[in-house]
């Protein structure tokens, strides 16, 4: 079990799952999907009509093809299950908005400046600030390098011209765990480890 067992006996009543999935492109640009579903798990009245348990409530997407420089060249939203038909829908062609932006330049306020409150759809807005770090993850290995090679020099490339710069691995001084002056650091990048300060 991930979670330490409950205290209480519990019963589950809703679930969200939000999934994303990276695919690189044979263009060389790579599409984010982001995904997310709710369901209940007893039949739900809505005020559009009743939605039988298990059926979504929400089942929308978001899809977003960059380059390898973050920059997001298409997006598009879809929505196939929502509370309110053909008006929760309506909004997803403006999530084209997000064309133009970069996910590591301002991104998370571009979208809400864009797309928050009445301007978009509440989940899809949420569903696109989790894009950066996703898209991150999915670069990690495969367009970032991640680790450092040929004696202790780092090649963190985020594309082929820039492969040989001498630059610090993207990940570091992000999180906790990897604080330049973290344990984590000394261990595995030795190189960026920095003293703590006192």
């Amino acid at each position: 079990m991930f979670f330490s067992p409950p205290n209480s006996r519990r019963a589950l009543k809703h679930s969200r799952v939000i999934e994303i999935d990276a695919y690189a492109r044979e263009d060389s640009l790579w599409d984010i999907e982001a995904r997310i579903r709710d369901t209940k798990t007893s039949d739900t009245q809505l005020a559009s009509g009743l939605r039988p348990a298990g059926m979504p409530i929400h089942d929308l997407g978001l899809r977003i093809c960059i380059n390898t420089q973050f920059d997001i060249v298409d997006a598009e939203a879809v929505s196939s299950a929502h509370p309110y038909p053909g008006y929760c829908n309506a909004i997803t062609p403006d999530y084209t908005k997000l064309v133009g932006l970069n996910l590591l330049k301002q991104f998370r306020h571009e979208v809400k400046v864009r797309l928050g409150g009445t301007r978009g759809c509440t989940h899809l807005t949420e569903l696109a600030q989790v894009l950066p770090t996703a898209a991150l993850q999915a670069f990690a290995g495969e367009v970032l390098k991640t680790h450092e090679v040929g004696g202790g020099e780092v090649k963190n490339a985020i594309n082929a011209t820039v492969q040989d710069n001498q630059q610090q691995p993207f990940q570091l001084d992000r999180c906790h765990a990897l604080k330049l002056d973290s344990g984590a650091v000394a261990t595995y990048y030795p190189r960026w480890v920095k003293q703590a300060s006192a």
